[in-house]
């Protein structure tokens, strides 16, 4: 008699015999990632060789929103990669395509984002919807290269996941989710008038009357020898006596009388991405400049930002100052920078290449750390004939912006942060929403951690 066979080799014989059959059919066969393999690729910085238009950026495939999504051009190729932050050692790939999908592609690895880019999966007969691949490879970079489209559109993708083990070694901040709709993620800045100077710390550092004049809020001890030390020790105009920061812009002149700011002025921090949970504080003494003093109007009104530009009475979006305004009113211009920033860099050369404009509401890849978006909300007491006003700089147009950060608590900046942007509010500057007040406020009465 022969000896009976067991369960478990009856089992694996049926298991072997299978994957022999798959194997000889030549059909792939897709393990999932391992325990110890991580998302990699949520949230890390992406580029894109074209996108079909706003609101299709390259960042839409590594949200962890299937909601969204990166769609390109209808031309091939077209290629989607993600910057991983640091050599990974890639073990699976899911993608997961919207109906304009890619029939001829290839999963690529690179270390620096550029050639030569060394296939780990390749394909010519895709057919859309999610797949999952089992692939190996080693890279900073991971991209998908399609080179035949399988509809009359472009490639679109809802999620490019990359698993792995290496990388960045950070795990992106999860979506917050709130029992209240989210229509903002702001606190504001309330800051008075301090000084008019013809000085620039950022531009002309140690340069005093080099500038145009500048009219300055926030920090009092502004001048053109400030730095981080000297104005983390002066005082401050802002509600937030935290807020050390320099803030200023080219004065207004109507006429040769220079119309000085009352009250507080309102410097809100927004996101100014479609992650908002995403963005991190300031680095102390980041600087940079918004807008130009040599702009032209068509420089200032087409600026990556929103640019609301000058308004009054029933007058808004004007790319110029107003020739008239009705009694009593007053001058506002509003103007959004950017909000990228380059993870490195405190300055740059020309105080602005360190900074970058989000590209279809995600940050590039050059510029990966998201910042809050500042936008100056600056009024000034100027009515009726406007037509000899003008800024210290020229025309309206040239209307432009430094910002020097110098709060003097990085946790209460943070604090802030993570309340009312990262957390879908509209603040005041102690971090409270007043239309939530079951929120509670990110600050007490006196500006202080709780």
């Amino acid at each position: 008699m022969h000896p009976s066979r067991s369960p478990v080799r009856l089992r694996l014989g049926l298991v072997v015999a299978t994957l022999t059959a798959l194997v000889a059919a030549g059909l792939a066969i897709i393990t999932p990632a391992t325990a110890a393999d991580a998302l990699l690729s949520q949230g890390r910085p992406a580029t894109a060789s074209s996108t079909e238009g706003g609101g299709y950026g390259a960042g839409a495939a590594f949200d962890g929103n299937n909601g969204t999504r990166w769609s390109s051009a209808a031309a091939d190729p077209q290629w989607l990669q993600v910057d991983l932050g640091a050599t990974a050692t890639v073990s699976q790939v899911v993608l997961n395509w919207e109906g304009a999908y890619g029939k001829a592609f290839k999963i690529q690895v690179s270390g620096n984002g550029a050639a030569p880019w060394t296939d780990i999966y390749s394909t010519t007969t895709g057919t859309g919807g999610t797949q999952t691949l089992a692939v190996s490879g080693s890279g900073r970079y991971v991209r998908m290269y399609g080179t035949a489209r399988g509809t009359g559109y472009g490639y679109s993708l809802w999620e490019f996941k990359v698993y792995g083990t290496g990388g960045a070694g950070t795990t992106p901040r999860p979506k917050p989710t709130f029992t209240d709709e989210v229509t903002h993620h702001e606190f504001q800045a309330n800051c008075s008038w301090t000084a008019d100077r013809p000085d620039d710390p950022i531009v002309y550092p140690g340069l005093p009357g080099a500038s145009h004049m500048h009219t300055f809020v926030g920090n009092n001890t502004t001048n053109a020898s400030s730095t981080t030390s000297s104005l983390l020790g002066g005082g401050t105009s802002c509600t937030n006596p935290h807020d050390r920061s320099a803030y200023w812009f080219p004065s207004f002149y109507k006429g040769d009388q220079l119309i000085r700011p009352t009250g507080n002025q309102v410097i809100y921090y927004k996101s100014g991405i479609l992650d908002y949970w995403q963005v991190q504080p300031f680095p102390q003494g980041l600087r940079f400049v918004v807008g130009s003093p040599t702009a032209t109007l068509a420089e200032f009104r087409d600026s990556p930002g929103t640019v609301e530009g000058f308004e009054c009475g029933d007058i808004s979006h004007s790319w110029d100052i107003p020739t008239s305004c009705v009694a009593g009113s007053q001058v506002n211009v509003r103007y959004q920078s950017p909000s990228c920033w380059d993870g490195v860099n405190l300055d740059s050369p020309n105080h602005k290449s360190h900074m970058s404009y989000p590209v279809d509401g995600y940050c590039p890849a050059s510029h990966p750390v998201a910042v809050p978006m500042l936008e100056f909300k600056i009024a000034f007491p100027a009515s009726g004939d406007l037509s000899q006003a003008r800024l210290a700089s020229g025309r309206g147009y040239t209307w432009h912006y430094d910002f020097f950060n110098a709060w003097d608590s990085p946790a209460i900046l943070d604090a802030l942060v993570t309340h009312c942007i990262n957390g879908g509010l509209q603040c005041n500057p102690r971090g409270y929403d007043l239309y939530k007040p079951h929120r509670g406020a990110a600050l007490t009465e006196n500006f202080e951690l709780p």
